[in-house]
């Protein structure tokens, strides 16, 4: 019996050891891979960036006419954002797509917005989602800020982009148009 039990564990511990060439190699992805943009996509993002900041610069005067003016130029820009010429991974395409899809939505829904407050909270949806996309898609031609202002509806805060460090708050105008700081800055562009 006791050279039973030795000759069961020594063929356990073969078996457990054998490789019998059908071992498959774990697959490990590689980090997701970037180029310089396109200057196809660096146009047209350009100018999703310059009705944005249109867009914001109406929130600053409260004019809701240009408000939906701007905003309908922002939802046309963002559908017809060609994420396909991206010189970027099939992920990085797919993630720039999703994002440049919830602006256009959260600028529709904004649309039907009757007070300028709840387009606000709509503008800071879209922001939050433009700043995510500009990450994604490493948006090269110039430095954008993300601004903040924690006085923002009601002391919960909320943020915006700018091209410029200056703070011109599109939230609280009349009150306090200078009121925030810069939250962060993204720059990619080659040095």
């Amino acid at each position: 019996m006791k050279n039973f039990s030795i000759i069961a564990f020594i063929l356990l511990l073969m078996a457990c050891n054998s490789n019998d060439g059908n071992d498959k190699k774990a697959s490990v992805q590689g980090p997701l891979v970037q180029k310089v943009n396109s200057e196809i996509f660096n146009q047209s993002f350009a100018q999703l960036m310059t009705d944005y900041y249109h867009l914001k610069d109406n929130f600053i005067i409260e004019l809701d006419t240009n408000i939906n003016v701007y905003a309908r130029k922002l939802i046309k820009d963002a559908d017809s954002l060609p994420v396909n010429q991206l010189n970027a991974d099939t992920a990085i395409i797919s993630t720039a797509r999703s994002f440049a899809e919830s602006i256009s939505a959260e600028l529709n829904g904004m649309l039907k917005e009757k007070n300028l407050e709840a387009k606000r909270k709509s503008f800071q949806m879209t922001s939050t989602e433009l700043f995510d996309l500009i990450r994604a898609v490493k948006y090269d031609k110039e430095v954008i800020y993300l601004e903040h202002c924690p006085m923002a509806f009601n002391n919960d805060g909320a943020d915006w982009l700018s091209n410029s460090s200056d703070i011109r708050n599109p939230y609280i105008p009349k009150k306090m148009l200078t009121c925030g700081e810069v939250k962060d800055s993204i720059d990619f562009r080659k040095k």
